[in-house]
């Protein structure tokens, strides 16, 4: 490992503590004092910059790091970070660059990658007590690697909670994120802290995983564009089974659509040790992303299913009529399933968990998981073969349904949560009422394993954003991303959340 290394440990407090292993600090003013807000530019400037040396992909990479420096002491969206390392990968880059070698399509974007995703040299804790002293990775994911590859520095880790069991991000080796645009409330989760760290500028990508909205809600409580791609397309082989099996999806974020094409185009496509991933690499979506708008698409409230929030039903009308108002023809058409998807989530999820902990159960190490998590675990030891094959049976329902649903239109948007954003130290709200239920519209689409995308579209009373939710068909991949960007020209969401300023 580099002798540089820094990470941050702060067991159930609200402070931070820094520890750095280090003989002296990098002086980021000596790299040409470059301060950099990552909102204010696209993946694709940044690259073209960085291709026609007017920046260096060092310097980018500095001003990356005194972001974290900066800002991280209040949001906590980095368990680690390895400043030599980064250093000098960007340094590699430019050193490439300056003898004419093409780097790749993301020359120089400097990234943080979730910490239940393998990078090396770093540990993956899965934001757990009982994996922080494992041994550094010795090898990337495949969606790390692929993101290396296309000419990606690698920071560190963002904060998730333990094995990404919820949709808030706090764990306790190293706390809550806080949420930019309000730091009195959660950033979601569970890839909280990579939405985070984009929602407030300070890098202008990251990896996330979503298994049950993990995607979906921290990018739509951080005002970004976020995608859970199908099934399949982005790998997730390799020699570690995935976390909550079929359910889950990896995959870039970043700030708006385009920037997520551009990512994924360097990400997608087959591999050998994933037997669910899907051919067709390098799509070339985001040159595909016209602004056309769709001609129709269908608008459910409620799913059939779900209590709505009644500030988030009032937000979400007025984006669908803005949407109609550029020529949109909606279809309103409310029940979409005739059953509630979490229920069968649930068995896949606590299955999965169980899975992974149960030998744990009745040993000292079982207490230092968080406390919902040991639920899941317990709940998941009890399902029997038979709720596992009702619930494989309940897949092909929910997806069968939006097919029908389909032959009347290809696009279905809903809310893109039931109810409001956690603060801090508590549950999501509908209507008021702390509920788990606040996120009941993500679920089943990890089911069905359609494409699903979120759009921004205002900000709520409490100054946290709202969001669409885009489902499109079987593999429709490129159509949810051509509409998420269409929508965006339509809703003109101001990325900036400042509430972590001055803090």
């Amino acid at each position: 490992m580099a002798k540089e290394f820094s990470i941050r440990l702060s067991p159930n407090t609200n402070k931070q503590s820094t520890m750095l292993i280090s003989s002296k600090r990098i002086k980021y003013k000596d790299l040409r004092g470059r301060i950099m807000d990552f909102r204010e530019h696209s993946i694709k400037e940044l690259v073209n910059k960085v291709k026609s040396k007017e920046i260096s992909a060092k310097e980018m990479t500095a001003a990356a790091l005194d972001n974290i420096d900066r800002h991280d002491k209040v949001l906590n969206t980095f368990c680690a970070v390895n400043q030599e390392d980064a250093l000098n990968q960007a340094s590699a880059l430019d050193e490439r660059i300056s003898k004419g070698d093409d780097v790749g399509p993301l020359a120089g974007i400097p990234i943080g990658v979730k910490d239940l995703e393998d990078a090396k040299g770093f540990v993956t804790t899965f934001g757990s007590a009982l994996h922080v002293n494992d041994k550094p990775a010795s090898e990337d994911s495949i969606l790390v690697e692929r993101l290396r590859n296309a000419g990606c520095v690698i920071l560190g880790k963002t904060n998730t909670p333990e094995f990404g069991h919820k949709g808030k991000t706090d764990n306790f080796p190293f706390g809550e994120t806080k949420n930019p645009w309000n730091i009195e409330y959660s950033s979601g989760g569970s890839s909280g802290g990579t939405s985070a760290a984009l929602a407030a500028g300070m890098i202008p990508l990251g990896t996330g995983s979503d298994g049950g909205g993990s995607i979906r809600i921290p990018a739509s409580l951080g005002g970004l564009s976020g995608i859970k791609t199908s099934q399949g397309r982005i790998p997730i082989g390799g020699t570690t089974p995935p976390g909550s099996g079929l359910l889950t999806v990896k995959g870039p974020m970043a700030n708006t659509t385009m920037d997520n094409a551009l990512a994924l185009d360097a990400c997608v496509g087959a591999h050998p040790t994933d037997i669910f991933s899907l051919e067709g690499g390098c799509p070339n979506w985001a040159n595909q992303l016209s602004g056309e708008l769709p001609k129709t698409a269908i608008w459910s409230p409620t799913m059939g299913f779900s209590t709505l929030d009644k500030e988030v039903r009032t937000a979400c009308e007025e984006s669908i009529g803005l949407l109609q108002d550029a020529g949109v023809t909606i279809i309103e058409k409310d029940k979409i399933w005739d059953e509630n998807p979490v229920e069968p989530w649930m068995v896949f999820w606590a299955s999965a968990c169980a899975r992974r902990q149960q030998h744990l159960v009745g040993t000292d190490e079982y207490e230092k998981i968080d406390p919902l998590l040991r639920v899941f675990i317990e709940m998941g030891m009890k399902m029997d073969g038979a709720s596992y094959a009702s619930s494989i049976d309940a897949c092909h329902k929910l997806g069968y349904q939006l097919e029908e649903a389909f032959k009347e239109s290809p696009l279905i948007i809903t809310p893109a949560t039931c109810g409001q954003a956690p603060k801090l130290m508590g549950e999501g709200s509908v209507n008021g009422e702390e509920t788990p239920a606040w996120v009941d519209f993500t679920m089943g689409i990890n089911m069905t394993r359609n494409p699903a995308g979120v759009v921004p579209i205002g900000l709520l009373n409490s100054g946290m954003p709202v969001a669409l939710q885009i489902i499109g068909g079987q593999r429709e991949d490129l159509k949810v991303l051509q509409a998420m960007h269409a929508f965006e020209s339509v809703f003109n969401f101001d990325h900036k959340a400042d509430g972590h300023e001055n803090q």
